[in-house]
């Protein structure tokens, strides 16, 4: 549209683009945006009675996840509940971030429990969708147990890392932090390759979004 519209400049940069610019639809880009707003409603259109019951709700369920004393069952409520909340609000994201339940979410991943663990993947997924959160989940070991659930976990679990990995790569440096990692493309390309209609769908779009960085 801005092209169309007979603009010739970057509408970020504010730079001249060449004559003919070569333009290459970012899909995965797209995608999550398109998933984002079909999960999120405008903050505006909530009471803040509502907000404010959300916020202290989370609390305790952040408590509950990031207890050493809690049980696997207490956990999976705790996380079941967070990814829902989570999923519509960006507030209680980024306080889940800051209270350090990422690091109980990162532990509940290398569980056996395979509920347990596609719930936890799910928080993060949600925890993801933050610009600012991206880097950090990186730095906190994410993609080490992406790749693991990659390899050996249940086909949702695999779906959601791939689609986990598709949101990371959004950020420019985690393209390249993500494509160095050992086995972390082969994973996807061999999920590419033998999953089901699901996982080949989210494996091939994580794909596409780590192939914009040359290296890759």
């Amino acid at each position: 549209q801005w092209i169309d519209s007979g603009n010739r400049t970057c509408p970020i940069t504010k730079l001249p683009l060449s004559e003919n610019p070569s333009l290459i639809p970012n899909h995965a880009l797209r995608s999550l945006i398109s998933n984002f707003a079909h999960v999120i409603p405008k903050e505006s259109s909530r009471p803040r009675t509502q907000q404010e019951h959300s916020q202290s709700q989370s609390q305790a369920l952040i408590s509950t996840l990031i207890s050493r004393s809690s049980s696997n069952a207490s956990k999976l409520e705790s996380l079941t509940r967070l990814v829902r909340l989570t999923k519509r609000d960006s507030l209680i994201r980024r306080k889940v971030t800051e209270s350090g339940a990422v690091r109980a979410a990162l532990d509940c991943v290398d569980s056996c429990n395979q509920v347990l663990q596609e719930k936890s993947l799910s928080l993060l997924l949600n925890l993801s969708l933050e610009d600012d959160n991206k880097v950090g989940l990186v730095a906190d070991g994410v993609i080490r147990r992406i790749v693991a659930v990659l390899r050996v976990g249940s086909p949702d679990c695999k779906a959601i890392a791939a689609t986990l990995l598709t949101s990371l790569a959004v950020v420019e440096v985690n393209k390249a932090t993500i494509g160095s990692f050992p086995d972390a493309i082969s994973a996807l390309v061999y999920l590419l390759r033998v999953g089901n209609d699901r996982e080949r769908k989210e494996s091939a779009t994580a794909l596409y979004a780590l192939c914009s960085f040359p290296d890759n």
